[in-house]
């Protein structure tokens, strides 16, 4: 398999995430496309968004969710999708959450990164802060636990979590402190976590 990759995005990050965890990483060969190989990789994701997983058998696979849902599939331990019923849709609801606090905190930095200053929308920067915020406080309020071990919504929390320190500066340490002892239990839990951190310089 091969997964089209770039450095700092914390979705490539969950995918990889989930490839450690289950063993199958090293059956994975990471490729950081530049741009003008991007353009040519839209034949196998019209959206030209990473990640993409090439797999021999089963064609291109896009979107993170479906990938860490189909890696998950690979092998059978550890279970980090639950097969049916309450604790799916439990676990579901709460990596869609740490994925709003992704997207959010994403069009944030492009907010900055691409847009020229005297074009932005102040209200719209609040309304991103604010998706993140309430996400956060609900996660602070109630982190989710783990039994055997963390399952995909646990991946994606601190996957988020990572990339507010990453590209915001840590700010939602300071009225975060279960989700700081959170983040600290998982990392100890996933060495992957560490393994995974994007580079300085991305």
């Amino acid at each position: 398999m091969k997964l089209l990759t770039a450095g700092a995005s914390p979705y490539v990050r969950k995918v990889r995430l989930i490839a450690k965890m289950k063993g199958l990483d090293s059956q994975i060969e990471l490729i950081a496309p530049d741009d003008a190989q991007i353009a040519a990789y839209r034949a196998q994701n019209p959206l030209g968004k990473i990640p993409i997983l090439l797999t021999e058998k089963d064609g291109p696979i896009h979107d993170s969710h479906v990938i860490c849902e189909y890696l998950d599939s690979q092998v059978a331990f550890p279970v980090l999708f639950p097969g049916d019923g309450q604790a799916r849709w439990q676990m579901l609801t709460r990596a869609s959450m740490a994925d709003g606090i992704l997207d959010a905190a994403l069009l944030l930095v492009y907010e900055g990164r691409y847009r020229p200053e005297e074009m932005r929308v102040q209200a719209w920067v609040d309304m991103q802060q604010t998706k993140i915020d309430t996400a956060l406080a609900q996660f602070e309020a109630a982190p989710p636990a783990w039994d055997a071990n963390p399952d995909y919504s646990h991946i994606t929390l601190a996957a988020a979590l990572g990339y507010l320190d990453f590209r915001h500066g840590g700010k939602w340490r300071a009225n975060s402190p279960n989700l700081v002892s959170w983040l600290d239990k998982f990392a100890a839990a996933v060495p992957a976590y560490a393994e995974t951190a994007p580079p300085p310089n991305a």
